[in-house]
């Protein structure tokens, strides 16, 4: 039996979990002029930088998710904090931009280890009538590093040089695992005893990489023929898994579960509208605007700090009211929020930006928690890794789709130009369009949200 201690601690690192990697994220999002600086890296560079994390952790997560299930997910959990700790300080001390590509990949790998776990614990431990609360405490822990991000890093990188935004990671790594050694005593591993499907994970982690990896190369040509292979992949790895005793994947948690399979497709399609948000303000606010990393990492604070104000009302609000209605107006206030950025110019009043940033925060904030709620309540108790790793690699794929649209329109506009001020013209072109892209997406994702299914019965 867990008790009330050791549930809070459950909730306390998880939290802290959940507060690394948006921080690290945020932060390199203020940082990247000034690695370009150092590195003479372009604009596309930048981009895999950003992009190299994403695409390791959504590779991972799922087959990691199901180890977890077979050796326990304590163990996996703590095991993806060490890495990430490790690969934070490998990312400090990278001489060039090529290994700091690489050690961000592997950072990847110790995020989808820590994200395949700490929500399927959490929802394990909380009951249906307080898990939209703690989901919504975890999910305001999000937001919180994503609000700290951009301001400590622009303050770090502005007076002690951008690898301090990965060597702060270190104790705040180190504390996580010394919280969860001493204060969390049970394991979790509900398919105990059965085998993990190899084959399946290898054709998943091809799958997956080459449809990523051939997103990021578009409109390259070669673009194409790696989505093609991806696609291959997809085929074989559903008849393998069909096949197998012991699936990666159990296919039947999507069947006849409209909650589940439309509530995943918003979450990829929300932060697939939103991720690249920062990327693209940072460095229209630094460059275009001419404000410098910590100023322009104040500005972009004022949309995670309404999400994190938010996150845990609207998590409260869904164990109550359907997750359906709370998080459809959520995504409409974020395409309204979004909207706003299409008529960005040079001379953009900068209250006008901090008003669209807070009304996009608004309607993140209402989104992410219901909708997790929804995803994690909609499955069956031995369902809940796949259901948080599936949850994690719908964030991480809607990352990279958002980071695919921004670096497409870096690649038609810029090119492999470094960013000067006679390529100012081109930047602001590559924002306009990213971002008319993203509201579009967005709508989409509107109604993707709405046809969902329910998961209170008094509403069903």
């Amino acid at each position: 039996m867990i008790d009330d201690r050791e549930k809070k601690t459950i909730l306390l690192v998880a939290a802290l979990a959940s507060f690394l990697v948006p921080f690290t994220g945020s932060s390199i999002t203020v940082a990247l002029p000034a690695i370009a600086a150092q590195f003479h890296a372009d604009a596309v560079t930048l981009g895999w930088i950003t992009s190299a994390y994403i695409i390791s952790a959504a590779v991972f997560i799922v087959p990691f998710g199901r180890y977890a299930d077979i050796i326990g997910r304590r163990k996996v959990f703590l095991a993806g904090v060490l890495i990430y700790t490790i690969a934070s300080l490998a990312c400090a001390f990278a001489p060039g931009d090529g290994l700091l590509i690489a050690a961000r990949f592997v950072q990847g790998i110790g995020g989808a280890m820590l994200f395949a776990t700490s929500l399927a614990i959490v929802t394990q431990v909380y009951g249906p009538g307080e898990r939209g609360a703690a989901l919504g405490i975890i999910i305001a822990t999000v937001y919180a590093g994503l609000s700290l991000g951009p301001f400590l890093g622009g303050l770090l990188t502005d007076h002690f040089g951008w690898p301090s935004i990965f060597l702060i990671n270190v104790p705040l790594g180190l504390l996580t695992i010394a919280l969860t050694l001493q204060g969390v005593r049970h394991e979790w591993a509900d398919a105990a005893g059965e085998m993990f499907d190899r084959c399946g994970a290898v054709i998943y982690g091809i799958m997956l990489f080459c449809l990523i990896y051939g997103m990021l190369l578009l409109p390259d040509s070669t673009g194409v023929a790696w989505i093609v292979v991806a696609l291959v992949a997809g085929v074989a790895f559903a008849g393998w898994e069909r096949k197998s005793s012991s699936p990666l994947i159990d296919l039947s948690v999507f069947a006849d579960n409209r909650t589940f399979v439309f509530s995943n497709i918003a979450a990829m399609i929300n932060y697939g509208a939103t991720f690249g948000v920062g990327v693209l303000l940072s460095l229209y606010l630094q460059y275009i605007q001419g404000f410098s990393a910590e100023s322009a990492g104040l500005i972009l604070v004022a949309q995670p700090v309404v999400q994190m104000i938010f996150s845990p009302i609207a998590g409260r609000l869904s164990d109550r009211v359907e997750p359906r209605i709370v998080s459809t107006a959520g995504m409409a206030l974020t395409t309204l929020g979004l909207s706003f950025f299409i008529f960005l110019t040079p001379v953009t009043p900068l209250w006008v930006i901090v008003a669209s940033l807070m009304v996009l925060g608004l309607g993140y904030g209402l989104f992410s928690s219901p909708n997790t709620n929804a995803i994690m309540s909609s499955v069956q108790q031995k369902h809940l890794s796949i259901a948080s790793g599936m949850n994690a690699t719908m964030r991480s794929f809607g990352q990279l789709i958002s980071m695919a649209i921004a670096m497409f329109c870096f690649t038609v506009f810029i090119g492999g130009e470094t960013i000067t001020p006679a390529i100012y013209p081109s930047l602001m072109t590559s924002v306009t369009v990213a971002f008319i892209v993203f509201t579009v997406l967005c709508l989409a994702g509107v109604a993707a949200s709405y046809v969902r299914g329910t998961i209170h019965s008094d509403d069903a």
